[in-house]
């Protein structure tokens, strides 16, 4: 008994999804992270709330900009890393990324450059030294692997599936 040409134009469809589907994975992976940003979350299989930024200063007033992006640089890098027929990797090659994703101590010696300070319209020269950092920086993470995205993932190829099915 022979194919009918709708069967034929189905498996086609369903061989190029094949091919496509890393890429369609990729983006919803990247959305997903980016999405972390705005939502100031991770979602796995709870929603763990991201701790809130210490206010700095003396008069401890409220911070502009939002957790995690003072220049949105970190934000903007994350993107698709590597592809295969099989895997996406998403990633971000910001030097910083780690640090935040996954929380940790920062102990170590920096130098200073000099510069001047200015404060209440008044200006102080300051000498370059260097500056012991014991710093905790508290996990606020936006890349991984994750329950809910991976549900995403599979409802995003089930439609897809369905889609190529229906016609």
């Amino acid at each position: 008994m022979p194919l009918s040409p709708d069967y034929i134009v189905k498996l086609n469809r369903l061989q190029k999804l094949y091919v496509k589907f890393p890429e369609l994975a990729g983006i919803e992976a990247v959305n997903f992270s980016k999405e972390r940003f705005r939502q100031k979350n991770w979602l796995d299989r709870t929603r763990e709330k991201w701790k809130p930024r210490k206010r700095t200063g003396s008069t401890k007033k409220k911070a502009k900009g939002s957790t995690l992006v003072k220049s949105g640089r970190l934000k903007r890098s994350i993107r698709k890393i590597r592809q295969t027929r099989n895997s996406v990797t998403i990633g971000t090659d910001v030097p910083y990324a780690r640090i935040h994703n996954e929380g940790g101590e920062i102990n170590k010696s920096v130098s200073v450059r000099s510069h001047t300070r200015k404060r209440k319209g008044r200006s102080a020269k300051v000498k370059s030294h260097t500056r012991k950092m014991n710093t905790s920086i508290p996990q606020r993470q936006f890349v991984g692997e994750s329950a809910i995205l991976m549900r995403r993932i599979e409802r995003l190829l089930q439609r897809e599936i369905t889609n190529i099915l229906k016609i």
